[in-house]
């Protein structure tokens, strides 16, 4: 039920944006000013604090636990292993191969093993050390070329392939013979961290009924009670999920957390329990974005046009599947990038190691193989004597474009105008004395000599939502009542509010489809229907879908009372009133409303897709599509190897642009995250299969300093198929930003650089070893 006092809240925050319209966000004020409460900040009378005791081994045999000595401890409230696991003792994403807590065996570096509950996190902590674990050491597989040879132990019982994407597109043998210009190629992505700010936490809180209710930061509330219901012992009814303040996710916040080991806790306590991971824990407590290794074979005509690629990618899902299978396939879809190629051979597979668990992460597989398929682009352009702009826009993707699955792009596919508006941008000018500007800043490391300037370009592109035959929903209720004499709208979804602006875009929609100034949206839990996972940038497709059915079932029967009592056909609604055709006040939808509550529960579908024939991979598999490019201009020092990215220059396509502040801001956090891929961030795993970095100390990530200007052309084709043509916006920016700023420094050096990301010493140790040559 929707709270008087929560409409009166809403209504005195002043009238609601509509679509198209730089809302504000709501939570914007409390951010900034540390105010808002996210999911570390809870706080409940009586709770307890837990932790988790991890494996420092990536591989080993549990012999024995002994809790004896961490239960002795003053304050210390529970210790718990896989036995007092009440229900299943697996669960996953994708498949149920993931344990609770380890059971005979332990898989990764710092893979739970047990659970410590007492009355603060310090004494929580150091009894966690005293559990003794006797372990048996075994040889870690953290090769993931040689996973699949015969004769490598299998990480589980069952094997080392997760799974092997095949597409074959066209007639290769002819397209080979056909090409007069062939390059290879061979690049590698490492291991990159969400790095989110919020680190995991959730409380968990026991229930009169036996059950429990969980406050936690999520991206997919359902998914995660769909898993944590059957590891509790108990139905779906009896957990309830409310989602906690997140503090950023990109992926990370998919796969259970603390979820079901704070619910445990909670279950055997009979009291509320607070689980809330440090920087250090937080590191091995989610999946990371898959190490991938590739190889590219494109062959052309002289004058540049594409006959055929061929490639294989192997990416390393580490320890258990999560969302591997999915994440190969989706980059295996993309491989040969956003262009016309009739010809295509594509072999992908995941495979299993005792590496860290890799699953989601902001561009879902796409972005490794759009690094490769750019990447092998500049090369081609290179061994032709061609621009490399030249080369793309020669081969860009069209509307019609038949992809390598054989499905057609239906949408629009403006590939050569978003190059087109980066080739035509004005490039920065020459780098000046200030230390600031030049590679190394205010280390003082150079004034200028040995400074080389690149110039690079990207293009990438990504499906729109769930792809592959998966029926994608989501689920609003929104209800219209009176509020102290005024209307107000409550908006109540399971959408995840990640920091992508879910919220606002809910709350334009509903303003817009009712034309009411006030809208309140409700908190999102697992009490109203699935509104799927804050990912594969469907969030604003699909929860606008969801919300504007709903307000548009609302908006009829309201048209219908004013109809009947003012006897005008043509009617609508706008600043809380009922207009005729000419714009005139009719009546106050207040007065129309009344004492009622209207509301209506709306549940949105895509379109079908098909799922990929496996030997073929042919499908339909997609909804849509989103395209972005990137020109990454950069000063090199080539001496030293340092480098500052001068300007990051980014096109695309939205469709319908929702709240233009928020684009704005996705689009430039996408770009960074694609500059930290290019120049910085790698999750180290050494050949024991341990983190080396697992801390901001060590894990870099870009800050101010790093980040240069990012100019944006914002496009809008409509989409046909999406609600006011609006396309997805998250994803693109990280696919073409990595690989624009590596062939800018490949223009720079002359080098070839294949891996992402570039090292200092990839570039001064390569130089000095070109130069000794020469010499």
């Amino acid at each position: 039920m929707v709270s008087v006092d929560s409409l009166v809240r809403a209504a005195e925050t002043g009238k609601a944006a509509g679509v198209g319209e730089s809302a504000l966000r709501p939570d914007g004020a409390a951010k900034v000013t540390g105010r808002f409460a996210y999911s570390s900040d809870l706080w409940i009378e009586g709770m307890v604090w837990a932790t988790t005791l991890r494996s420092p081994y990536a591989a080993a045999r549990i012999r024995s636990i002994d809790t004896s000595k961490a239960l002795a401890q003053p304050g210390v409230h529970a210790v718990l292993t896989h036995e007092d696991v009440p229900g299943a003792k697996m669960y996953g994403m994708k498949s149920a191969d993931q344990p609770v807590l380890a059971v005979d065996e332990v898989r990764y570096h710092g893979e739970p093993v047990a659970l410590v509950a007492a009355d603060d996190p310090e004494t929580a902590r150091q009894a966690a050390k005293l559990i003794m674990v006797d372990y048996e050491p075994l040889t870690p597989v953290t090769d993931p070329m040689t996973v699949l040879d015969e004769g490598v132990r299998p990480v589980p019982p069952g094997g080392n392939l997760v799974r092997h994407v095949k597409i074959r597109h066209g007639d290769l043998a002819r397209a080979r013979a056909e090409a007069e210009v062939v390059v290879t190629g061979e690049y590698e992505v490492g291991m990159q961290d969400q790095a989110f700010l919020g680190p995991e936490s959730g409380l968990a809180i026991p229930s009169e009924d036996g059950g429990v209710e969980l406050y936690v930061s999520s991206q997919w509330l359902h998914k995660d009670l769909e898993q944590l219901a059957p590891c509790l012992g108990l139905p779906p009814e009896k957990v309830r999920l409310t989602l906690a303040g997140v503090g950023g996710a990109f992926g990370g916040r998919e796969d259970l957390s603390v979820h079901v080991h704070a619910c445990m806790l909670a279950l055997r306590l009979g009291r509320p329990v607070k689980m809330s991971y440090n920087r250090y824990e937080s590191f091995f407590g989610h999946v990371h974005r898959h190490p991938a290794k590739m190889r590219y074979e494109h062959g052309a005509t002289k004058d540049g046009r594409l006959v055929y690629v061929k490639a294989r990618l192997v990416l390393d899902g580490g320890a258990y599947t999560s969302t591997s299978p999915v994440v190969i396939a989706n980059a295996c879809y993309f491989v040969t990038g956003a262009y016309d190629v009739p010809n295509a051979e594509i072999d992908g597979l995941a495979v299993f190691t005792n590496n860290p668990p890799c699953g989601a992460m902001r561009g879902f597989g796409a972005v490794q193989s759009a690094y490769g398929c750019e990447s092998n682009m500049d090369k081609l352009a290179h061994e032709l004597g061609m621009d490399p702009m030249e080369l793309r826009l020669r081969n860009a993707m069209t509307t019609g474009t038949v992809l390598p699955t054989g499905q057609a792009v239906d949408g629009p596919a403006p590939v050569a105008e978003l190059l087109q508006a980066l080739r035509d941008r004005p490039l920065p000018p020459a780098g000046g004395t200030d230390l600031l500007s030049l590679p190394g800043g205010a280390a003082n490391t150079t004034h200028g000599e040995g400074v080389r300037r690149g110039v690079g370009y990207a293009v990438g592109v990504k499906a729109i939502g769930y792809s592959g035959g998966v029926d994608d929903i989501s689920t609003a209720r929104v209800a219209l009542a009176v509020v102290n004499g005024a209307p107000v709208a409550s908006v109540h979804t399971a959408a995840a509010e990640c920091g992508q602006g879910v919220t606002t875009v809910q709350s334009q929609v509903a303003s817009t489809e009712l034309g009411v100034s006030r809208v309140v949206v409700l908190p999102a839990d697992t009490q109203i229907g699935d509104a799927g996972s804050a990912s594969a940038s469907r969030m604003t497709w699909m929860s606008t879908g969801a919300v504007q059915g709903a307000c548009r079932h609302i908006a009829r029967e309201l048209l219908r009372r004013a109809s009947v009592a003012s006897g005008l056909p043509a009617l609508s609604l706008g600043d809380d009133q009922v207009l005729d055709s000419a714009g005139r006040p009719v009546c106050s939808i207040a007065e129309l409303v009344g004492s009622d509550t209207i509301s209506h529960t709306f549940e949105y579908h895509h379109r079908p897709t098909q799922g990929i024939d496996p030997e073929t991979g042919q499908g339909n598999a997609h909804i849509a599509f989103a395209f972005a490019a990137h020109r990454a201009v950069v000063d090199v020092d080539v001496e030293l190897g340092l480098v500052k990215v001068v300007e990051l220059a980014t096109a695309q396509d939205v469709g319908k642009a929702m709240n233009p502040l928020a684009v704005e801001g996705q689009i430039e956090g996408g770009s960074v995250q694609g500059l930290g891929l290019a120049l910085m961030e790698e999750i180290l795993v050494d050949r024991e299969g341990r983190v080396r970095n697992p801390s901001f100390t060590d894990y870099l990530i870009p800050t101010v300093l790093d980040v240069p200007p990012m100019p944006i052309s914002l496009f809008e084709f409509p989409h046909p198929d999406s609600p006011y043509g609006l396309n997805g916006v998250g994803e693109p920016p990280t696919l073409s930003s990595t690989p624009a700023i590596l062939n800018a420094l490949r223009a720079a050096t002359g080098l070839p650089l294949p891996n992402a990301p570039i090292r200092p010493d990839d570039i001064a140790l390569a130089g000095s070893r070109a130069a000794s040559r020469c010499r």
